[in-house]
């Protein structure tokens, strides 16, 4: 059976701007790809409203997960949480569950639960929450949404609560042999080989060492010995 798929919608300006070097999509293709589930399509998208709901219907029904980040705090521009419900035609409300957990935790540290605060315990109907044990304010799951946090912290605590919760399949193993050749000198062997190995998928990235230009070959696929065989076929191609 082929492995899940997942796509990752990343909503806010500051990312689109340059202001916010975006991290989380690094951490979650990394994440994924152990777990054996197939990171397709990334997007980025403003806080806009109906630039999130269309997103989100679209990479919804396409994979077969969708982890979005950012846009669920509690100042004006955080409008993820309304638009997911919008994109699945929810109600959206203070729900208790969520709003006990954040009650808990301004309480402990002595600040006001206030209405701005109040705005991250707005969970979609249906939806389950997703932990968060560092600032309390939770994600959630509707659908196939997984709605998480911005922060990169905190995004890969709530991505570690619901990973286990998710079925998987092979993890995705990876050989890399550096080539002290140009691509246009190795291109052809190489697609010979990802044609033989049709099940793999085959990469080629250039690099330049002290004036020579070389380029860096990875081998990818779940069975291993698929990946052996072609890598040792590779470095006969090129035994240097």
């Amino acid at each position: 059976m082929p492995n899940p798929t997942a796509a990752m919608l990343v909503i806010g300006d500051e990312i689109l701007s340059g202001r916010t070097r975006d991290a989380n999509m690094h951490y979650l293709a990394k994440e994924l790809t152990n777990f054996g589930i197939d990171l397709k399509e990334v997007r980025v998208v403003s806080d806009d409203a109906d630039a999130i709901t269309e997103a989100v219907k679209t990479l919804s029904s396409a994979y077969d997960h969708l982890f979005t980040s950012g846009g669920i705090g509690p100042t004006h521009d955080d409008i993820t949480a309304d638009n997911v419900a919008r994109a699945f035609g929810k109600n959206i409300d203070v729900r208790d569950d969520a709003r006990a957990i954040l009650q808990a935790h301004y309480d402990r540290q002595g600040i006001e639960l206030n209405k701005a605060r109040l705005r991250m315990a707005r969970i979609p109907e249906g939806a389950t929450l997703i932990d968060n044990p560092i600032s309390a304010a939770p994600g959630f799951t509707l659908e196939n949404v997984h709605v998480m946090a911005g922060v990169p912290k905190i995004f890969e605590t709530m991505l570690a609560s619901i990973l286990p919760t998710l079925t998987g399949g092979a993890p995705i193993l990876s050989q890399s042999l550096a080539i002290m050749r140009g691509e246009g000198d190795i291109a052809g062997p190489v697609r010979d080989l990802s044609e033989r190995y049709s099940d793999l998928s085959f990469g080629s990235y250039p690099f330049q060492r002290n004036g020579v230009f070389g380029a860096q070959v990875v081998i990818r696929g779940s069975d291993g010995a698929r990946v052996d065989a072609a890598m040792s076929e590779l470095c006969k191609a090129f035994p240097e």
